[in-house]
């Protein structure tokens, strides 16, 4: 069997009217892009307060934590990102809701990168969690002896060292929050995935476009593994995990 794939689709005008199918591809994945890194700048600031809140000795904190880890890593991305932009909208008061349905800029972007930020979280705190009660609990009662408060402990000597063991897991993290930004089709962002499924639908060009986006997918994640192998390697403590010798 003979495959008759043409890829010179891709220079063709698309249906459209928004320029060549190429163009539609590269609007997805600045969308993808734009969504992906606001989700985890978004992921890393409330996954680390989540994490460190976690490792407390104050329970009432650490119960808060554990439950926005628990609420949501459990439930699907798909579900939430449903729930932040048609449930929300009627459930704030009304005022509210009818500014963030008619008026809120770009409605999917935020509600995407927020959703998929708040998802990548729960994620995040894991590993923020491990790799603080990865480290000697000596480093802690030493600190807090030399007469250092727990908030210093853990931005001065905690911290920097937990985030330099973890950053092998968050390499897998970052990956996973750009395939998981293409839930976003599902509320309508025209990212890289929802691209791809109109030119399926205009051009009948299912396979040209699967490995187009595919290609570019892929592309993404080495680019990702390449960047984090390097910040890894400039950022790793001798001793530590993967730290060496």
């Amino acid at each position: 069997m003979t495959l008759n794939l043409n890829w010179g689709i891709l220079l063709e005008e698309s249906a459209t009217g928004d320029g060549p199918y190429w163009t539609l591809l590269a609007t997805g994945l600045q969308w993808t892009l734009a969504t992906a890194l606001t989700g985890w700048v978004i992921a890393l600031l409330v996954g680390s307060i989540v994490g460190v809140l976690r490792t407390l000795p104050y329970r009432p904190l650490a119960l808060l934590g554990d439950i926005y880890v628990e609420v949501f890593r459990n439930i699907p991305l798909l579900v939430q990102l449903f729930f932040w932009f048609f449930v929300w909208p009627e459930v704030v008061p009304q005022e509210i809701g009818r500014w963030m349905k008619q008026d809120m800029p770009y409605p999917e972007f935020i509600t995407a990168a927020l959703g998929l930020g708040w998802f990548t979280a729960a994620r995040v705190a894991e590993q923020v969690k491990s790799g603080i009660l990865s480290l000697p609990r000596g480093q802690k009662n030493a600190a807090l002896a030399l007469g250092f408060s727990l908030p210093q402990t853990y931005r001065l000597v905690i911290l920097p060292q937990a985030f330099r063991v973890v950053i092998p897991p968050l390499t897998s993290e970052f990956m996973n929050i750009f395939k998981n930004s293409a839930a976003a089709l599902a509320i309508g962002l025209t990212e890289l995935t929802f691209q791809m499924k109109q030119m399926v639908e205009y051009s009948n060009e299912v396979i040209v476009s699967i490995a187009a986006v595919t290609t570019i997918y892929m592309t993404l994640a080495f680019a990702v593994n390449r960047g984090m192998a390097w910040l890894e390697k400039k950022a790793r403590v001798p001793g530590m995990i993967g730290g060496g010798r």
